[in-house]
């Protein structure tokens, strides 16, 4: 059996002897695989959690029963449960990301074993049943979206259906449908957690389900970017710039690359000050663009230069607008290390000390291997899974043919708010990461106090930050906070009659 999907391929007639041209586009070999169930059991610091695990696929079939995709899922659920249990679906983002960075990094009863700030250990790679999983509290439900893991479309036409903001919603949307009816969970506590663009799904779905009558108790955001724009430095917008200066700072903090007085002093303290800074000093600067004199233009280059560890000249030359992956080479170009992008506190070795831009992502690649090679053993080994596909853990090609509706990017915080005003007993909790510099910490900030929420809903959204980066629960303590934070929000969001 062949690892390769299936390309399209035209099957044409010859043209001779009056015969007509016809087009056919092969299918896809689909897994086809119905949910494999098997009985497990993890030893934790106080007891033992016996569960069952379902791994397989859920087809999704038009309106005349035929199948256009298939959705790969694995879930957790407890044995012998004396009371509803809460269920969480479970997915990250991307767009083209399967699930496996949260299924094997925080929630799940398995864990890939990294270095204990989260940093990639030398191989081979290993999981290991950890205190830290979700199972405890509630039953888990991991979603690969169409194009991602095993889940795929029956052929490239059928992707365009899926590929896109409003195709994914449907998708998965109907996906949750199937599984609340099959495994008869529709009068369980309901949870969303999403990672990323998983934070753009998980804010989309709670409004589309909201109107088909699927309400939820609570929403989990992690690394948030339910508004895209805030995250994306798009031509002729300087809203992004402000934003990102707290990370930056963040960064160079950790780096040691701050002046002395405010590397002395606690991250939290530094940041709020510059987040003040940056929302009024400098985005007023921003504003007047060219009109901005000669003296506050040296002004505001001193002060940004001096909160973000670099040179004023490459300030003065970036005419006030650092973009990530220029700050991500400018930092410790002297070294000639990069940092991470998705978190900040990696470096990567450069070739050169004088290009503009990081030759990779080093936290990128630190994740990829230990994630790829441990879900594939652990796939097919323990969930029983036997298949020759490969699964997909981040798919490019999802990610570059993605359609956005009207061309425009999603803003999903509006839809969120409306989710909130249709279910006032929505909770949401929001985790961030302190050094991650896709989605950062003060772009959440802006987001969420852009929502238009009512006064009387605003104590439904709680926000946490953590000394990590995008993935932050890939270190051990900030994983044990976000686990007691998690706890402590199923408690808050629901109450058991």
């Amino acid at each position: 059996m062949s690892n390769q999907e299936q390309a399209s391929s035209d099957s044409n007639t010859t043209p001779e002897m009056g015969k007509s041209s016809e087009k056919t586009e092969k299918k896809r070999q689909l897994l086809g695989i119905d949910p494999v169930e098997r009985q497990q059991e993890l030893a934790l610091t106080d007891k033992t959690l016996k569960y069952i695990t379902h791994a397989g696929s859920i087809p999704l079939k038009d309106e005349f029963g035929e199948t256009e995709a298939e959705i790969f899922f694995t879930a957790y659920t407890l044995n012998e449960a004396s009371v509803p249990r809460p269920l969480i679906f479970v997915f990250n983002g991307g767009p083209g990301s399967s699930s496996v960075w949260l299924h094997l990094g925080a929630v799940s009863p398995q864990r890939v074993v990294m270095e204990s700030s989260g940093f990639k250990p030398p191989p081979p790679y290993r999981l290991q049943a950890k205190d830290y999983t979700w199972l405890d509290r509630a039953d888990l439900v991991f979603i690969d979206p169409v194009g991602t893991g095993f889940s795929r479309a029956i052929n490239k036409e059928k992707d365009k259906k899926f590929w896109s903001f409003e195709g994914d919603i449907h998708s998965v949307g109907e996906f949750i449908r199937l599984y609340l009816t099959r495994y008869q969970r529709w009068t369980s506590p309901l949870y969303l957690a999403g990672e990323s663009y998983g934070t753009t799904r998980a804010a989309g779905l709670a409004s589309h389900l909201v109107d088909l009558g699927i309400n939820f108790n609570g929403i989990i955001l992690i690394s948030n970017a339910m508004d895209l724009r805030p995250v994306f430095f798009g031509r002729g917008d300087d809203l992004p710039y402000p934003l990102f200066v707290p990370t930056y700072t963040a960064a160079a903090w950790y780096h040691k690359k701050l002046v002395p007085e405010l590397q002395q002093r606690p991250l939290e303290a530094v940041l709020k000050e510059v987040e003040t800074w940056s929302e009024r000093e400098l985005t007023l600067a921003l504003m007047q663009g060219d009109r901005l004199s000669d003296s506050d233009r040296q002004t505001v280059a001193t002060a940004l230069a001096r909160y973000i560890g670099v040179d004023v000249d490459f300030v003065l030359g970036s005419n006030l607008r650092i973009n990530i992956s220029r700050f991500c080479k400018e930092l410790l170009r002297p070294e000639k290390l990069s940092i991470g992008r998705f978190d900040a506190r990696y470096t990567g070795i450069e070739a050169l000390a004088v290009n503009e831009r990081p030759d990779f992502d080093p936290s990128a690649y630190a994740i990829e291997s230990p994630f790829t090679t441990t879900f594939n053993d652990y796939v097919r080994r323990d969930l029983g899974i036997e298949t020759d596909l490969p699964y997909v853990i981040l798919s490019m090609d999802v990610n570059k043919a993605w359609k956005w509706e009207n061309g425009e990017l999603p803003t999903t915080a509006a839809a969120l708010r409306e989710a909130i005003a249709k279910n006032p007993f929505m909770k949401v909790f929001v985790a961030q990461g302190y050094y991650d510099l896709a989605t950062p910490h003060f772009a959440t900030d802006y987001t969420l106090s852009h929502m238009n929420l009512d006064p009387t809903l605003r104590d439904n959204i709680q926000v946490k930050c953590y000394e990590a980066g995008h993935m932050f629960y890939l270190d051990e303590s900030c994983l044990t906070a976000f686990r007691d934070d998690i706890d402590r929000f199923l408690t808050e969001s629901w109450v058991q009659s």
